[in-house]
């Protein structure tokens, strides 16, 4: 029943009625049989006494096909047996309708078959008898359900695989059309992706087809019948290349079983969809498939292929050396045959086979050595993906939200990204650094201010690329923006960003804070905050500054990443005054910060003293530019006295080795008082309203700045160079703390420092 071909469901699926299907039903006895040509020391008294409870429960049944109900169960239990599963999973997929379906109950379950059993059966029963608001939310619930019980037994998705998998081969006998790509679509969008995930590649691609067929039933049996009238000469011909590779690995002893492998329907389908071709210029419709002895015959047996047949650059994939995330594993290449048409090559050992086909169910060790949930512990750290779902949902409220993220996070495409110390990750297609950041660590997707991707700056909402090297730049104490969760793709990182948002206890207080700054400002501006604070003018105001919400608005105020005049302004010319909010009588002119030029030049400095000496002339080092906190030191000039340098400036570290003899001990000032230039340099990931945000920043310090000069390279990456007038050390760093908290900003380093003129 599980190996059904091709060629069966072409015929079942051209319209042939139940009446003239030439199908034997399933009984105990075939069921027996196949359980026992893997596990000869089966129960098979209790899989008999499992199945006549079923057939008494299920006595009075009929599917909607008119065949009895039993049969159904049965094939689930055959299914499972193909899986080579353990005998409980097997009584599971006799017994799992019983409880929905029938008067049995699990308690009734548990006293019979033990606790085992009932949590595998209460895990795959549906949630029917409650009430829900639509239909999604009923989808999403029985998802939420299905994910918390596999995080304890993972035997409950391979019944629940093996239950779609039967419904699908006879979804033609008793469902309307509507009915039918409705099963389909949730099919193709769920359990498919969900059988690759797991690595049962022989479920995935029955259940795909199955898909396809009922969802574009016209592209389908066009698609069977193009390759059906080709079949002999592509496979004459792949017969042909595989006796010329046979020939070529028995000359250097390596032993291999070759054989052609036809692609299942929906690949072919994909494929033509995607590249935009018909399916006459589709040309790798069958693959050759290489299975050898140990992974050492695999690159042998690679080398030999490339030396019969040309490969084609960037066809070539190592699964061997990077594991896929459901344990499968192969080499695969794609070669130019000699007609000029290309072909894949897919190279594995037997164990490797034997895990491509069966998944996890492969891995399956129910006996002693395991850790109690069924399988071994190389299984379970396979499973960690299904423990951060579990995770997850329980955070999320919205079905519909929870529906989209299990297909993005577990059934979408994947990337494969490096960390500099060669650890591989795998992400969903689309994922960010930040993404990157917190599958590394939370902390370290908490502390991200930037990333390096190969090597290079590149801002956070780069899309990674298979292959790519990626570093993150963390800074202490700073901590997740607001904004990320828009723009990151997986449901962990969506989830820290939010936990730590709470556990901060950040938004309500933050909140409060950006209205109380934006009511302050309202009053001192003679403006009435009522209407303004209002929600529905809120959200008005903060669509025109450029957020999507008002909340979004408010915490950019408290933040500083937006400063409260400038909603003001916001306010004044865009939405106010057209409205007819404000009296005409309302000041409008805007609040502009003034650059002023650089001016200035160091000269003689009685802030600085020279130990052991008096009146001598003092200046300032041009290189360093020390400022008062700075530790400093003093070199003897030629004729224009002594030269103050921070002590870790690179001269003085060459005087020290040079000329030691002429550095002489300096110190400050303890009354210094006046202004000094002080500058600093911001480098961040580009975006709008960044400068602007950097600059209200240092402007919410009180500091007055001289000058700014703002360049944007072709990497998209900001270099801000800023002047400004301060007083000592302590408020440069109480600065460029701030500056670091700017989103994307990425790094901030010191400049230079020049004391004024007075």
């Amino acid at each position: 029943m599980f190996g059904v071909s091709l060629i069966y469901m072409y015929k079942v699926f051209r319209g042939d009625t139940m009446s003239n299907r030439i199908v034997s039903l399933p009984t105990i006895d075939l069921l027996i049989n196949e359980i026992k040509t893997y596990n000869p020391g089966c129960n098979e008294a209790l899989i008999r006494r499992a199945y006549n409870l079923a057939e008494s429960m299920h006595a009075d049944q009929r599917r909607d096909s008119g065949e009895p109900y039993i049969t159904h169960p049965l094939s689930v239990a055959v299914i499972l047996a193909s899986l080579s599963l353990d005998d409980t999973t097997i009584i599971a997929g006799i017994l799992h309708d019983v409880v929905e379906d029938t008067q049995l109950t699990l308690d009734d379950i548990r006293a019979e078959f033990g606790d085992d059993l009932a949590q595998i059966i209460d895990g795959v029963t549906k949630l029917n008898k409650l009430s829900y608001r639509s239909k999604q939310e009923h989808q999403a619930e029985n998802l939420r359900k299905m994910f918390l019980a596999m995080a304890q037994d993972v035997r409950i998705i391979l019944v629940k695989l093996a239950d779609r998998l039967h419904n699908m081969r006879t979804l033609d006998s008793h469902h309307s059309e509507l009915r039918q790509k409705e099963i389909a679509l949730e099919t193709q969008e769920i359990f498919a992706p969900l059988a690759h995930r797991l690595g049962i590649y022989k479920i995935k691609w029955e259940l795909e087809d199955l898909s396809l067929r009922f969802l574009e039933p016209e592209t389908y049996f066009s698609l069977v019948d193009m390759i059906s009238m080709k079949r002999q000469e592509r496979e004459a011909y792949i017969e042909s290349l595989c006796r010329e590779l046979s020939e070529k690995l028995n000359t250097v002893g390596i032993k291999a079983d070759i054989k052609g492998r036809p692609k299942n329907f929906y690949s072919i389908y994909n494929k033509m969809k995607k590249q935009q071709k018909d399916i006459s210029e589709i040309y790798d419709i069958h693959a050759v498939r290489v299975i050898v002895d140990s992974v050492k015959d695999c690159y042998g047996a690679l080398g030999i292929v490339h030396t019969l047949w040309k490969p084609i650059p960037g066809r070539f994939k190592d699964y061997i050396a990077m594991p896929k995330a459901n344990m499968y594993q192969s080499i695969h290449t794609t070669v130019i045959c000699p007609n000029g048409q290309p072909f894949e090559v897919q190279i594995r050992t037997w164990e490797m086979h034997r895990v491509s086909e069966y998944g996890i169910a492969a891995h399956w060790r129910y006996k002693e050595g395991t850790n109690g949930s069924g399988y071994n512990n190389d299984t379970e750290q396979r499973l960690a993906w299904l423990r951060q779902m579990v995770e997850w949902q329980q955070e999320v409220k919205d079905a519909k939200e929870f529906v989209e993220t299990v297909k993005v996070d577990l059934f979408g495409d994947s990337v494969f990204v490096f960390s500099p110390k060669g650890d591989v990750y795998e992400l969903p297609y689309g994922s960010n650094p930040i993404d990157f950041a917190y599958r590394v660590h939370t902390q370290v997707g908490h502390q991200c201010v930037g990333a390096k991707i190969n090597s290079r700056i590149m801002p956070l909402d780069t899309v990674l690329k298979n292959g790519d090297i990626v570093e993150v730049l963390t800074t202490r104490g700073s901590g997740p923006s607001r904004d990320w969760i828009k723009i990151v793709k997986t449901s962990q990182a969506k989830n820290k960003i939010r936990q730590w948002f709470r556990k901060e206890g950040r938004d309500e207080r933050v909140l409060q804070k950006g209205k109380e700054v934006l009511e302050k400002e309202l009053q001192k501006q003679n403006l009435d905050p009522v209407p303004f604070l209002k929600s529905d003018k809120l959200l008005e105001i903060a669509k025109k500054c450029g957020y999507f919400t008002a909340d979004d608005l408010l915490v950019a105020i408290a933040e500083g990443a937006i400063t409260s005049i400038g909603v003001i302004n916001k306010i004044r010319d865009d939405v106010v005054l057209s409205k007819g909010l404000i009296p005409d009588d309302t000041p409008k002119e805007k609040t502009e910060l003034t650059v002023k030029p650089f001016s200035g030049a160091a000269g003689q400095d009685n802030g600085v003293w020279v130990k052991g000496e008096a009146d001598v002339m003092v200046r300032i080092a041009q290189c360093c530019k020390p400022l008062p906190g700075d530790a400093i030191i003093g070199y003897i000039t030629r004729g224009r006295g002594v030269s103050v340098h921070r002590d870790d400036c690179p001269n003085i570290i060459y005087y020290r080795e040079q000329e030691p003899q002429r550095l002489v001990e300096v110190d400050w000032d303890k009354q210094i008082t006046g202004l000094f230039q002080a500058g600093i340099q911001i480098i961040a990931a580009d975006r709008e309203r960044l400068a602007m945000e950097i600059i209200a920043a240092i402007s919410d310090t009180k500091t007055v700045i001289n000058a700014a000069n703002i360049r944007v390279g072709k990497d998209k990456i900001t270099v801000v160079d800023v002047t400004m007038e301060i007083k000592n050390l302590a408020q440069l760093e109480y600065i460029i703390n701030k500056v670091r908290r700017v989103k994307g900003v990425m790094e901030v380093k010191r400049m230079f420092s020049e004391k004024q003129n007075q």
